[in-house]
């Protein structure tokens, strides 16, 4: 009897003991989020630091974001200096050497693809420019499916237990991918050769792929606020090379937009750039349909 008592209770005492933590990890933005979410499902516990509706390159090293930090074992970012403002004084505070740089539990997305516009010179009088190249490679799928593999490989080295739940769940999600990105690319043929003004150079990979032409910014340099001298002279390059339309990111002022639109009679679309950005961009294949769909009903 008492054996059986001893049983019992050890039973009741392992019951009331907290489940083994879930594998943790901390995107930087919500695009690497969805991403792992697809590769790993429920075999990791992922949160964004910054979410659609937040300038990626501006955001506050809060404490709740700090404990998250505290608790991760794999950062992603994209990288190439878009988180500089933030990112290396949360990592100081969390005071977590498994995401620290260096170690296998830091990932930059765009330390794995081919980075568009870096710099010859870097100079501050230029604007907000990225020494490393345009940090914002997620707007080409193709570079996705590339941070995929890397991703996939992290997660296995560091999670063994699971690896070979991420790997299947990869492979499946990048075929998938794959025969989204040719759908995209039939549906964005009549896409070719348009004429964009963007906002910020948010676009850049998008445009690469789509074969778009970018023929102005709002932003008179990068990351310098629109300003009324440079909206009129826009107005007027309009009158004499006009756009097809104007696109900003769901994150961005859309009143600079709105005023080029209005004067140089060009539509103005918001796209969602990132995951969560519009109601139909809820997951990466959403991100992608909703933006060739918002770009095909205004560039015609």
């Amino acid at each position: 009897m008492k054996t059986i008592k001893l049983i019992f209770a050890l039973t009741i005492l392992v019951s009331a003991l907290p489940a083994a933590a879930a594998f943790n990890v901390l995107a930087c933005e919500p695009e690497w989020a969805a991403l792992t979410h697809e590769i790993a499902g429920d075999k990791v516990s992922v949160s964004s630091a910054v979410t659609a509706q937040q300038d990626a390159h501006h955001i506050e090293a809060r404490p709740s974001l700090i404990a998250r930090a505290r608790s991760a074992d794999l950062l992603v970012g994209s990288g190439s200096d878009l988180e500089v403002g933030w990112l290396p004084l949360l990592l100081t505070q969390s005071g977590n050497n498994r995401i620290q740089p260096g170690s296998p539990g830091y990932l930059e997305a765009s330390q794995f693809v081919t980075r568009l516009e870096i710099p010859k010179v870097v100079d501050r009088a230029l604007g907000d420019i990225h020494p490393a190249g345009n940090p914002h490679v997620h707007t080409d799928p193709r570079n996705i499916a590339r941070v995929a593999q890397v991703l996939t490989e992290r997660l296995a080295q560091l999670d063994r237990a699971n690896a070979d739940t991420y790997r299947t769940r990869s492979k499946v999600f990048l075929d998938r991918w794959r025969a989204a990105i040719a759908n995209w690319e039939r549906q964005a043929a009549p896409l070719k050769g348009a004429k964009l003004v963007v906002y910020h150079k948010d676009f850049s990979y998008m445009e690469a792929w789509l074969g778009l032409a970018e023929v102005g910014a709002l932003e008179p340099k990068p990351g310098i606020p629109p300003t009324p001298g440079h909206l009129a002279e826009l107005v007027t390059q309009m009158q004499h090379e006009p756009a097809k339309a104007i696109v900003y990111s769901a994150y961005e002022d859309p009143q600079p937009a709105e005023f080029l639109s209005q004067r140089a009679k060009i539509p103005a679309v918001m796209l969602p750039f990132t995951v969560g950005g519009t109601e139909k961009a809820s997951d990466l294949f959403g991100l992608f349909d909703d933006t060739i769909a918002r770009l095909l009903r205004v560039v015609k």
